[in-house]
């Protein structure tokens, strides 16, 4: 097969250069109940009118008629060229898509919604290269017959004889935003065709002969007006308000299966649940025998899961070997207001007629209304189940069958000769029988050990030994009770094994979805999420797992995790292809990949991690053997995904609650620095301006000792503005976090003497003294900023306590800590204030110092921060008898003494 696929590298450039628009595009079909109606030809008159209106038109794809009228309309439009590919040595031509969004007009043409596009495109099908377009923002016209809308599919086929193939999910077709009906009477469409408007002659004589009937085309008319009038019910039940009391609510209940009428019953019970306005459920009850179907059955569940999908059902699961109570209990549950079922078998038992799934489900839900959807299909044969059974034979099993009822043997002869009776001798092969369906995997092997039993008993302990005779005829008791008995014991230790299988299934995967919403919990970062999601989907699916952490372009580098026994290498899950999907994926909030109808060629499956419309990551499942997921596996996974999209939006949304708080508390800040500012600052300045007017104005009257005492204030007033601003850069720098610690080992000697040196000038009326048990004493700090801790305490301890007070700073070794302490001897501080005093602008009791300035409260806090960023601790407590002491702590360095 030769196929033209566009390259991966161009196919990503695309994707990540495609922008998103704001406002979705609108979508207008063309609807009719046959060809020839002049859908396409309407569509052509509207693209005109809008051209004439102004708006940019472009006809992307038009489908080559014969028809010369509809060919004319086509002249004046600017054309998309088509996307031809090569299949089996055929040239196809298919809509471009991928051109289609690089040209992005107002409005494209794009004929025959229902058209199942050839391998090498994006998608499978062409309503979905429509959707991509209307999330580009552009508007789509396009044309669609009735007989191609999925729920009606089975009366039209029911009607014309004819099954359709190609088919589209009513919801895009009750999601379109405008429908025409193209509509002209069945006898001027029979005169069309007659007259070779419509097909060539030929072909225009064998289709009056068969679908152009006028009673055909009566009844599709009939059926295109009525799903019309239905889509304008659904607008309307959409539109009115709440509250209203003319809704009926109704819970409608089908069950999925492999069966062939089972797609009928979909499409009956998608039309019941629009036709009552309720809603639409599709329950799989999976069994013992779901894991043993072929793959016909397996590939038929499938198709079946995805129509229920595609016609707006809620898929369920549930576990159990009782279907009909499964279901029953399910309904109940659920408030189910009707069951829609197909034709159960009527297969009789041994001596009457079994009862079916209706009987059995009109016994077990009496009060729900179940309609039963007949089928021309032949009923069920034992003959398939029979297959079922021979497909698990196995030469293990059967070597552990015979064994087993070989030792029964030679047990039961030991009691023989020891003379016991012979319900012993039939108790044990019973127990030999329970043995054989434990051990084994097939239910064949219980029924035949069970009649191997018999055979055995009557072969070697009835007389006439070693022959299959018997002369006794109450022997035909025993062996139809060993029979009975062996057979029913087998029987209930399969269904208990099939039962516990079930359960620890069932319970494994319920233990991967509570857990994975507990361990996301507890995840702290975004990374971490990713790291617990990716572990639990390898331990839900076995399977290896990418994950796309989504920056500013989209899905960025995605992190790998390798299933246990994987094999090949990693690097095809990420090459520029794979990527381009997930691209894809992210963009459109949809699933594509292996196993989907959209770049089915991928690798892997790629799943957006969402919540509603927002995409929080891109998860892709290494498909390897093609198969696609298990139900119920599938639903976990999409459970599963659910909690990690609300797990990653709680994240952001605690950061940007995290942001929002810092940018309140630093408008907080800036408004507390302004106010402060403005009302502190003004006495300095005041006495500044003040002093240094005195002496420009009259200088020469003043005494030497007045303009001493002016410069003195003059210059106090300046140091305690330089400090004031230096204290406010440092906040700002913390607050920031543009902060840069330089951590130094320093002699803490050295600091403390340097600090001395930059205290305010009252310091001197003071008695400042030094005490160190080591002068070798070092600690790991950056010098600068614990000098302007020092300072800020000593000049709070000049201010607070009167002239002549004593002032002492001493350092000690504790442990792997140095203690730094400075003690006054002033009047102490409240114990209420203890509390708050490294708080930001607090003030014990808003007193002034002795300079008759009230602080900003910025000292204290900034020598807390920057004691807090060295990772030591700053405290505060009263010195007995009166005054104060503020303590820090370092990091203690050791001295190198061969330096």
């Amino acid at each position: 097969m030769d196929e033209q696929r566009l390259d991966p590298d161009q196919l990503l450039t695309r994707i990540k250069g495609e922008k998103p628009k704001e406002s979705r595009g609108r979508l207008k079909i063309f609807f009719g109940y046959a060809a020839g109606v002049g859908k396409t030809y309407a569509m052509l008159e509207a693209a005109h009118a809008a051209k004439d209106a102004g708006v940019d038109v472009v006809a992307g794809y038009i489908e080559p008629h014969t028809r010369p009228a509809t060919l004319e309309l086509l002249d004046g439009l600017e054309r998309l060229p088509p996307l031809t590919l090569s299949y089996k040595g055929v040239a196809l031509r298919e809509f471009d898509l991928d051109g289609a969004i690089a040209r992005r007009p107002q409005l494209i043409l794009v004929d025959e919604l229902a058209h199942t596009n050839a391998e090498g495109c994006r998608h499978r099908k062409r309503y979905q290269d429509i959707e991509e377009l209307l999330k580009a923002g552009v508007d789509v016209y396009t044309t669609v017959n009735v007989q191609h809308i999925e729920s009606l599919n089975d009366i039209v086929a029911s009607i014309t004889g004819v099954i359709v193939r190609e088919r589209v999910p009513d919801s895009v077709f009750d999601s379109a935003d405008q429908v025409k009906l193209v509509d002209i009477e069945p006898d001027d469409l029979i005169e069309r065709l007659s007259e070779g408007k419509i097909y060539a002659s030929d072909q225009a004589h064998r289709a009056l002969g068969h679908f152009f009937t006028r009673e055909n085309l009566v009844a599709l008319r009939e059926i295109a007006l009525r799903r019309t009038a239905d889509r304008v019910n659904r607008i309307a039940e959409r539109g009115k308000p709440l509250g209203a009391d003319y809704y009926t609510e109704e819970h409608i209940l089908i069950c999925l299966s492999s069966s062939p009428s089972n797609a009928k019953v979909i499409r009956t019970a998608a039309r019941m649940a629009g036709a009552f306005h309720g809603s639409f459920t599709a329950l799989f009850v999976e069994t013992p025998g779901t894991a043993e179907l072929d793959g016909e059955n397996r590939g038929r569940l499938r198709e079946n899961l995805r129509l229920a999908e595609q016609l707006g059902a809620h898929i369920a699961t549930v576990y159990g070997e009782d279907i009909p109570a499964q279901i029953a209990e399910y309904a109940k549950v659920s408030g189910v207001s009707k069951i829609v079922i197909g034709r159960s078998n009527n297969r009789k038992g041994l001596f009457a007629r079994r009862q079916n799934l209706v009987e059995r489900l009109t016994v077990l839900a009496p009060n729900i209304d179940i309609h039963i959807i007949p089928d021309n299909a032949p009923p069920y044969t034992t003959a398939r189940r029979w297959r079922k059974l021979s497909a698990g034979l196995s030469g293990a099993d059967t070597l552990k069958t015979f064994g087993i009822l070989a030792a029964a043997s030679l047990i039961s002869m030991l009691f023989s000769r020891w003379n016991f009776r012979e319900a012993n001798i039939i108790t044990v092969y019973i127990l030999g029988v329970l043995f054989v369906a434990m051990c084994t995997r097939s239910r064949i092997y219980g029924a035949a050990a069970s009649l191997l039993s018999v055979l055995a008993f009557n072969y070697l302990f009835t007389a006439p030994y070693l022959t299959f005779r018997f002369n006794d005829p109450g022997y035909y008791v025993t062996f139809g009770v060993m029979f009975t008995a062996s057979f029913l014991t087998s029987t209930l230790t399969m269904r208990v094994r099939s039962q516990a299988r079930q359960a620890a299934m069932k319970a494994y995967r319920t233990e991967v979805l509570l857990e994975t919403s507990q361990k996301l919990l507890r995840a702290e970062t975004e990374r971490e999420a990713f790291e617990q999601m990716a572990g639990q989907l390898i331990r839900l699916l076995n399977k290896t797992v990418l994950l796309y952490p989504l920056d500013a372009a989209g899905p960025g580098e995605p992190g790998v995790w390798t299933a246990p026994g994987a094999q090949g290498d990693t690097a095809r899950y990420t090459a520029a292809g794979e990527r381009a999907v997930a691209h894809w994926v992210y963009r459109n909030n949809k699933h594509a990949g292996a196993t989907t109808d959209t770049l089915p060629g991928s690798k892997c499956l790629y799943l957006a991690v969402r919540n509603h419309d927002t995409v929080f990551a891109v998860v892709g499942i290494a498909m390897d053997d093609g198969a696609p997921l298990d139900v119920f596996d599938r639903n976990i996974l999409i459970a599963m995904l659910g909690e990690f999209a609300l797990a990653l939006e709680k994240m952001r949304e605690a950061e940007q609650k995290k942001r929002i708080s810092m940018q309140v508390e630093q408008e907080q800040l800036r408004a507390n620095l302004l106010r402060a500012i403005s009302h502190d600052l003004r006495t300095p300045l005041t006495s500044i301006s003040g002093n240094a007017g005195i002496l420009m104005g009259s200088a020469e009257k003043l005494g030497e000792e007045k303009k001493h005492q002016l410069y003195t204030d003059i210059y106090d007033d300046a140091m305690w503005l330089i400090n004031l601003v230096e204290n406010l850069l440092s906040v700002t720098r913390i607050e920031n976090g543009t902060m840069n610690i330089r951590m130094e080992p320093e002699l803490l000697d050295e600091v403390i003497g340097e600090a001395l040196l930059h205290l305010s000038r009252r310091s001197c009326e003071h008695t400042i003294a030094t005490v160190q048990e080591d002068d070798l004493l070092m600690a790991r700090m950056d010098s600068r900023l614990i000098i302007q801790v020092i300072i800020n305490i000593v000049d709070n301890a000049v201010k607070y306590t009167p002239a002549g007070s004593r002032i002492t700073i001493s350092a000690r070794r504790e442990g792997e800590m140095v203690r730094v302490e400075i003690a006054d001897d002033g009047g102490g501080i409240p114990d209420e204030a203890k509390e708050k005093l490294f708080q930001m602008f607090y003030t014990a009791q808003h007193k002034r110092g002795g300079d008759g300035r009230r602080g900003l409260g910025l000292g204290l806090s900034l020598c807390k921060s920057i004691i807090t960023a060295h990772g030591g601790t700053i405290t505060v407590r009263d010195n007995l008898p009166h005054g104060t002491v503020f303590s820090f702590t370092l990091q203690a360095e050791e001295v190198n003494c061969h330096e």
